[in-house]
């Protein structure tokens, strides 16, 4: 799922969440619809029934468990990414389905690694503007300099590597400071205990490589490197002209043409660190899962799914692949069903929240209510209002767009898990994902079907 994007809505919606505010929830799905709907249509269970009796929470874990396990991060631009979306066209193709790879270009990244000199590695993000090292990269001793203030720097900082505690000052000023007393490389640890380590911003190109890590790591480096005068090697490269992509698989009726159209997408790639398999294994394996459901069942609508790379840099790949639709393609579009994160095993996120960008219902959401009812779908459903997801891209182009996430009813939280190395499969909810299959593929169907 992507985190901090675009645009204002998006931006309030993200401070919602972090600040446990939140727009009022819709919930749908009661005893007495469920009822109703079946009493109304009983001969829709039938067709439900043909999609839940095939839907495989196992299939769906396996697949989850390669890409995040197997794989591991899958990091926009990356061989990671690209693996996964080899693995994924590779799926597609076997089940018979229509498949197109989009490419496009991704902004350079820098990437690094970084170890003491008996070799203990310790996880590291590159911010934008650092500058890239050598192959054999910096190697000095570190300067242990406070928080980074002009004062906290002697001489002695020349030629070592400044080691700073995040605070106080902006990370731009920390090594603006280190950079004049002469210090060759500079690491800023975290002053709050994350899994993950830091992602400084350093508000534009220096000239000496920066890199973020965590609290633990920066302390454990003062104590182990620091004291008794050992080493540091860190290395920092450029990836320049990087690529990813979308894979896109079309199954069409089989007599007519012009027919309408429902997307079905779920984002390929994952954060540094981070195994991705909640954010987004879980969301990709499903998708697969009713790809493999649906291969074959007569339909009267266009059926496309839309595995899209880059949304962990801001939603990339989802606004590529709506910017090649066709005025035609967009006008026959009826629905996107975005799925994100929905397998976690989080106790706390007992939630279907269905968001939407500007809060509202639509086809998707009536849709999947519908089956909630017919189905008896466990969890509660949320209509709630949030974009961050690549049902933007649907939603901005006239498309009506859901993304289907597992939160925490009432405060709207995501798993502790996100956008961290702890996203692995053991935090993965069989009973959830057979859930999310159920209904994002029920609904499905009722829409596509003969």
């Amino acid at each position: 799922m992507k985190k901090g994007k675009k645009r204002s809505s998006i931006m309030l919606s993200t401070i919602l969440v972090t600040s446990g505010l939140y727009f009022s929830p819709v919930n749908f799905g009661t005893q007495v619809e469920a009822a109703a709907q079946t009493s109304v249509n009983p001969s829709i269970k039938a067709f439900d029934q043909k999609v839940i009796a095939r839907v495989s929470a196992e299939r769906i874990y396996k697949d989850i468990h390669f890409l995040s396990e197997t794989i591991g991060p899958r990091v926009t631009g990356t061989e990671g990414e690209e693996l996964a979306a080899k693995f994924i066209k590779e799926r597609l193709l076997s089940l018979g389905y229509k498949v197109e790879t989009q490419e496009f270009s991704v902004p350079d990244k820098m990437i690094g690694h970084l170890h003491t000199s008996d070799h203990n590695e310790v996880l590291v993000n590159i911010p934008s503007g650092s500058e890239a090292t050598t192959i054999e990269g910096v190697t000095a001793k570190l300067f242990n300099a406070g928080l980074g203030k002009v004062t906290d720097f002697t001489a002695e900082a020349a030629g070592k590597i400044a080691l700073i505690s995040r605070g106080e000052l902006t990370f731009k000023e920390k090594v603006d400071n280190a950079v004049a007393a002469g210090a060759i490389a500079v690491l800023i640890y975290d002053n709050i205990n994350q899994p993950g380590p830091l992602n400084p911003s350093i508000g534009g190109n220096v000239n000496v490589p920066v890199g973020g890590i965590t609290k633990v790591s920066g302390e454990a480096l003062l104590q182990d490197v620091v004291a008794p005068g050992k080493t540091m090697t860190l290395n920092v490269t450029r990836i320049a002209n990087a690529k990813s992509q979308n894979i896109i698989a079309t199954r069409a009726p089989k007599q007519g043409k012009n027919h309408d159209i429902v997307h079905v997408s779920a984002h390929i790639d994952s954060v540094p660190f981070a195994a991705g398999a909640n954010d987004n294994a879980s969301g990709t394996a499903v998708a697969l899962e009713l790809a493999n459901v649906l291969k074959s069942y007569p339909i009267e609508k266009e059926l496309r799914f839309a595995f899209v790379g880059a949304e962990e840099i801001g939603l990339v790949g989802s606004e590529y692949y709506v910017s090649q639709l066709s005025k035609d393609e967009v006008g026959r579009s009826i629905a996107n069903f975005n799925m994100d994160m929905v397998g976690t095993s989080w106790e706390n996120a007992t939630a279907i929240y269905m968001n939407t960008l500007d809060g509202k219902a639509n086809i998707v959401t009536d849709t999947a209510r519908a089956t909630a009812a017919r189905i008896g779908t466990p969890s509660e459903l949320v209509l709630y209002q949030r974009g961050s997801s690549d049902h933007v891209s649907f939603h901005d182009a006239g498309i009506p767009a859901v993304n289907f996430i597992r939160r925490e009813p009432g405060t709207a939280n995501l798993e502790p898990y996100y956008h961290t190395p702890l996203d692995k499969i053991e935090h993965i909810s069989l009973e959830r994902l057979k859930e999310a299959g159920d209904l994002v593929g029920a609904s499905l169907y009722s829409l596509i079907r003969k």
